[in-house]
């Protein structure tokens, strides 16, 4: 008799003697009982292997009713991918609450789906427009004082250019420049959009005072005397400097949209994004106070977000290639531009930071793919290992042996002792001493 087969005589006769004798004493039963559950569980150990023991062949006793069906199937050269699939959402980017910046009441908002570019209005308080600039750093001050520096004022200069302004010279880096005082009549605004500027542009190793005096002052590499006072400031690499030229430039501006041509700029004035955003919800009404949340935007482009478990992130990667299925069944192409991680919950006394959330960013190579869906949840099928030209089998063929490892039964009955590598899609690449391509092995139905 083989050893497969007294195995299975075993697990079948503790079951026939357990069932045959019903007078034996209550100890007995315990401790036959606790026999066969031990024995079970050992043959359950070996996963899809116990399975086909338990299915023997040849035993003494009547095979159970129940219990995976065996076939035969050949060992296959393929090639095989690693393809994780997972639940996202595809949306909108880059949601924000817009919020008044000033006192007043509403008396316009742009609509819920509208889409608001540069130089555009997005509401309107007390009839004074705000409108949508492109950049990164917010108007976050009163410009008002000719020579002030900054990030903010390098905002105001691209996008006023950027909407064919013509804006004068801009003081280059290094430049010390003096601030004025603050400007209290709005600029001539005699020139308009491409017309030259009679003011000359800013000489930074001239002693005399362009510009109204912006530029005032000597290269900083030539500068010998003491750090600058508070009124002067030296121009950093992407500062703007508050000229009068560029002053001149708001106030025509300001004319073209209907706001009074002052030249001057509040910080409620402008919304600052960094492109083109969408209205996704108003939530405010014409005679509200503007202090309060006025809408929802976005950007007009649409991504994929996935939250994925952390011990699925490590196969995922930067630049990494995605598929993402559509609620049509449709696909589209992606790739993986983010991957962030959130920490959720507050730190307790222990120390720890409560759970941490990591969500997956997957942009879309053809935006036109997803046109007429604004929102909606998808699978994000995501690449990873993939091997070609190797011997595989359903996961179903391999057996766990007692002293490690896995093998494969052949249709005679012998088992082969093999070496896994890449799991994909049900199949399992195999290696070993007389694995071959085309030979039978046993597998589950």
């Amino acid at each position: 008799m083989s050893e497969r087969d007294a195995g299975d005589t075993l697990a079948l006769r503790v079951t026939v003697q357990e069932e045959a004798d019903p007078r034996r004493p209550m100890a007995g039963r315990r401790k036959r009982k606790g026999l066969y559950l031990a024995i079970v569980a050992v043959l359950l150990a070996g996963g899809t292997g116990a399975g086909l023991l338990w299915a023997g062949r040849g035993g003494n006793g009547s095979e159970p009713e129940s219990g995976p069906k065996i076939k035969q199937i050949a060992v296959v050269r393929t090639d095989l991918s690693g393809t994780k699939e997972m639940e996202g959402t595809l949306d909108y980017d880059s949601a924000r609450t817009i919020r008044g910046a000033g006192e007043g009441r509403v008396t316009w908002l742009a609509s819920r789906g509208a889409t608001v570019k540069r130089g555009q209005q997005l509401y309107r308080v007390d009839e004074r427009s705000t409108v949508v600039f492109y950049g990164s750093t917010p108007l976050y001050r009163r410009l008002d004082t000719p020579g002030t520096v900054g990030r903010d004022i390098r905002v105001v200069a691209d996008n006023l250019r950027a909407l064919g302004y013509d804006i004068g010279a801009q003081p280059a880096p290094g430049t010390v420049v003096r601030q004025q005082a603050p400007a209290d009549d709005p600029p001539p605004a005699t020139t308009g959009p491409g017309q030259e500027e009679t003011t000359p542009a800013a000489d930074p190793s001239s002693s005399s005072a362009p510009d109204g005096g912006a530029g005032q002052g000597t290269d900083a590499s030539q500068e010998q005397a003491a750090s600058p006072s508070p009124s002067q400031s030296t121009v950093r690499q992407g500062d703007g400097v508050l000229t009068r030229s560029l002053m001149s430039a708001v106030g025509r501006w300001q004319k073209a949209v209907g706001i009074d041509p002052t030249g001057i700029l509040d910080f409620s004035d402008v919304v600052v994004t960094k492109s083109a955003v969408r209205v996704s919800d108003v939530l405010a009404q014409p005679g509200d106070e503007a202090s309060g949340d006025l809408m929802t935007v976005t950007a007009t482009t649409k991504s994929v977000t996935v939250p994925v478990e952390s011990l699925e992130i490590g196969s995922i990667k930067s630049g990494g290639r995605v598929t993402v299925v559509l609620p049509d069944q449709s696909t589209a192409a992606g790739r993986v531009t983010a991957i962030s991680t959130i920490v959720q919950g507050e730190q307790d006394e222990s120390g720890s930071t409560g759970q941490t959330k990591t969500n997956v960013t997957v942009s879309l190579d053809d935006p036109q793919a997803v046109k007429g869906i604004d929102s909606a949840p998808v699978q994000a099928q995501f690449q990873g290992e993939s091997k070609k030209d190797v011997l595989a089998v359903p996961v179903g063929a391999l057996l766990a042996l007692r002293e490690g490892g896995y093998a494969v039964r052949l249709s005679g009955g012998r088992l082969v002792p093999v070496d896994t590598g890449m799991f994909a899609k049900g199949l399992v690449e195999i290696s070993g001493q007389g694995i071959s391509e085309g030979m039978k092995v046993e597998t589950t139905a």
